[in-house]
């Protein structure tokens, strides 16, 4: 599953924060001035309070983003001492009190997650499976999107981090960010209007393949052991019926867990209308509708009918692209909460 899940990749990055920077002589550190300007970034206009503001994130510049963090990561989480077996540790003269090695971070990182649909261009549907090569490129296409339409704010992010200096286009930055680039196993998806397929796994045919030929080999094992060295009707030889029976089910019992695994890592398919352009026309259509329920009762079926063919001329259901609830905001009815 990793990255790639119902049609979303779900993109982790860590770019390590160089080290105190002397040569400013303002003693103020990378890692402090990456601080500085993830808290100038202003946040969607998703609150009154936020909504105050005016200035919307500049995430929101794109239709693929759905959510997306950055944040710095100081140091790991010292989690306690390991658990051991009093007894044993006591038999072997540790002390519990001395403290144990703790793991650190070399440097500080500036940890960048984001959900975005994984495509490579606007409006395309979304994909219910990616190879890795597949989803190196959506993850570079969603990078030159981003310095397209945040560039200036990422160049004040990332300018204080370990070998960006030569980053100067679109092409720098999606190469840059893959070589940040951390693969994840915790992929989430609220979208669903319906459970979808899983990928199921036959179980009963996986432990028929394996227990079939453990059952000759211990069949043939215990006619060995009885004295018996050929199989009935058969003639062969137990003892080798045994060893090769035993090392049938070794493989495919090794062929069962990575077929299990395998399957288990398969990626779920999109659910519909889950890309971001289809959640935000959802939205749209959801308030406008609403309006024209409000506005249109006890209406005479005549009015009716020419005004519902009014409002699909106007707003456009099957367009998913336009016009549409503008990303960031919390409602059409917000400042430039409509995208036309």
């Amino acid at each position: 599953m990793a990255d790639l899940d119902s049609g979303h990749i779900f993109l982790t990055t860590l770019a390590p924060i160089k080290g105190v920077n002397a040569e400013s002589g303002t003693g103020i550190s990378h890692e402090q001035r990456v601080r500085i300007a993830l808290a100038q970034l202003p946040t969607a206009l998703q609150s009154p309070a936020t909504q105050g503001i005016g200035i919307n994130s500049p995430l929101a510049r794109n239709r693929r983003t759905h959510l997306a963090r950055m944040f710095v990561l100081s140091d790991i989480v010292y989690n306690g001492r390991n658990p051991q077996n009093p007894l044993v540790a006591t038999a072997k003269g540790i002390d519990p009190v001395d403290p144990l090695p703790i793991d650190q971070l070399s440097t500080a990182y500036l940890v960048f997650c984001a959900d975005v649909d994984a495509i490579v261009n606007d409006g395309d549907p979304l994909p219910h499976n990616l190879t890795k090569a597949q989803q190196k490129a959506v993850r570079a296409s969603y990078a030159r999107k981003l310095w397209d339409t945040m560039g200036d704010e990422l160049q004040d992010i990332y300018q204080n981090c370990v070998g960006f200096e030569g980053v100067k286009t679109a092409d720098d930055f999606a190469a840059y960010l893959d070589k940040c680039h951390v693969e994840t196993t915790m992929p989430f998806h609220d979208y669903y209007l319906d459970l979808p397929k899983f990928n199921e796994l036959n179980t009963k045919l996986l432990l028929g393949a394996v227990l079939v030929p453990a059952a000759i080999a211990v069949l043939s094992l215990l006619l060995r052991i009885f004295g018996m060295l050929h199989l009935p009707m058969l003639g062969f030889s137990t003892f080798w019926t045994f060893v090769v029976a035993a090392v049938v089910t070794v493989v495919v019992a090794l062929l069962a867990i990575a077929y299990a695994l395998r399957n288990g890592a398969k990626p779920l398919p999109p659910a519909k209308h889950d890309d971001l352009p289809s959640v935000l026309k959802g939205l749209y259509v959801q308030q406008t509708f609403s309006d024209f329920v409000i506005d249109h009762q006890a209406a005479e079926p005549n009015e009716l009918h020419r005004a519902f063919g009014d409002y699909l001329a106007r707003h456009r259901p099957e367009n998913k692209m336009s016009p549409t609830q503008t990303p960031g905001v919390i409602s059409i009815r917000a400042e430039g909460g409509i995208t036309l």
